[in-house]
């Protein structure tokens, strides 16, 4: 259910309900209505004034006029750190994910009334680690329709940041929209010293209800840097832990707002052929890894595709990932870096040498003989070739395989799609 906001000048009550939630660690968690997913219950709030903090200065408190003719933007919710209390707030402690609702992370940012009408959704309210692909496919599709809202300039996802690179390039590939989706996290929880959360979250919202921000696909705002979604990798558990190597930063988050200076050229949003209806799970893809001394993965039951993170196999490797492909699995290699961008033509190392034919050499029985064998014999079936994945790490190669069975298991359309995506 969405819920409209009005955000303004955060009061003791909800610095006391900030309190309660992060002081009820034995209460019975209460399940979420979107996916069934545990909500941590958060306490009422009280009117308890929060102690005023001892500098010296007096605190003045500023009230936020909201703007009638801000953009709306949705945010919707699923939990992770940015929604996460400590048991002991304001210090270094541990904390657990997924306990704010989209309501009070929301609340905590009144500056956000300056620059959006804010609507709230709850998808579910999970440490990202229990983000499922499923989940993935619902979130899509409830984004797929609300962009169809022509009140609606964007959509904000918030999110963990443990899995939080591969829902937002599943969302890359699958929201067939033009507007902008921004998918955002915190690495410190909500009750901790110096929360990254709250300005996180403005950044992202101003950045959905920017006009800049159309066409530019789904992205990932961290640290007022506005990443594509496509290169975004989370690189260590700090602020200022997500990159996108050497390509993908596309702007950043300014005083005076989103600042764009590059736009992904390869497909995505409107132009992604990727279609969710009638697809509620996603064909199984396994992924392993390449090592000196490696035999290579097999299993008891063949998925329908392999992504091998690599930077050169091991020939006992190239043997068994060439039977996986001779029995119909796709086979991806990606360098583990994700950082390559040769090849894009598929295949699996170098050829093997030529075969000199010796026949002419042989006497007239041993010429007939093996003119008999080569009829009888009937030629080998051709291995299908594999694929190669272009400048994506293996976790997001695994994710583009996935979404292209979806289509297709012919592995020269699905070294097609790589080359596009």
């Amino acid at each position: 259910m969405t819920r409209v906001i009005r955000v303004g000048r955060p009061t003791a009550a909800f610095a006391a309900l900030m309190l309660g939630a992060c002081a009820r660690p034995g209460a019975a968690p209460v399940m979420s209505p979107s996916l069934a997913a545990p909500v941590a219950p958060v306490a009422a709030a009280t009117a308890a004034a929060a102690p005023a903090p001892a500098t010296g200065v007096a605190a003045r408190p500023v009230t936020v006029v909201p703007n009638p003719n801000a953009p709306k933007v949705l945010v919707i919710a699923t939990g992770g750190t940015i929604a996460g209390v400590q048991n002991a707030p304001g210090t270094l402690g541990a904390y657990r994910a997924g306990t704010l609702t989209a309501e009070q992370i929301t609340a905590s940012v009144p500056e956000l009334a300056r620059y959006a009408r804010v609507e709230t959704e709850q998808f579910s309210n999970v440490a990202s680690t229990l983000v499922t692909p499923e989940m993935w496919v619902k979130l899509a599709k409830r984004i797929n329709v609300v962009l169809q809202r022509g009140d609606l300039a964007g959509v904000v996802v918030t999110h963990g940041t443990d899995r939080l690179e591969e829902t937002a390039f599943f969302l890359y590939l699958t929201v067939r929209s033009s507007k902008p989706v921004v998918v955002v996290g915190a690495q410190r929880p909500a009750t901790g010293i110096s929360p990254d959360g709250p300005i996180n979250l403005l950044s992202a919202v101003r950045t959905a209800a920017s006009p800049k921000a159309v066409q530019k696909g789904v992205m990932v705002v961290m640290d007022d840097r506005i990443l594509s979604a496509r290169e975004s990798r989370k690189l260590y558990q700090r602020t200022g832990g997500f990159s996108t190597g050497d390509m993908g930063m596309l702007g950043v988050v300014a005083s005076q707002g989103p600042e764009f200076f590059f736009a992904p050229v390869r497909r995505f949003g409107e132009r992604s052929e990727f279609d969710l209806d009638g697809v509620d799970t996603l064909p199984k893809v396994e992924l392993t890894m390449s090592y000196p001394g490696g035999t290579g993965q097999t299993f008891t039951t063949n998925p329908k595709g392999v992504v091998v993170a690599t930077t050169g196999m091991t020939a006992a490797e190239n043997a068994t990932y060439r039977a996986l492909r001779q029995t119909g699995v796709v086979v991806v290699t990606s360098f583990t870096s994700g950082e390559n961008v040769n090849g894009g033509g598929g295949g699996d190392g170098p050829p093997p040498p030529a075969r000199v034919d010796t026949t002419a050499q042989r006497d007239p029985a041993q010429r007939e003989s093996a003119s008999r064998d080569s009829v009888a014999r009937p030629a080998a079936a051709p291995v299908p070739p594999g694929v190669t994945a272009l400048h994506l790490t293996a976790t997001k190669a695994r994710i583009l395989l996935m979404v292209a069975l979806t289509k297709t298991k012919d592995p020269r359309e699905i070294q097609r799609i790589f080359n596009e995506y």
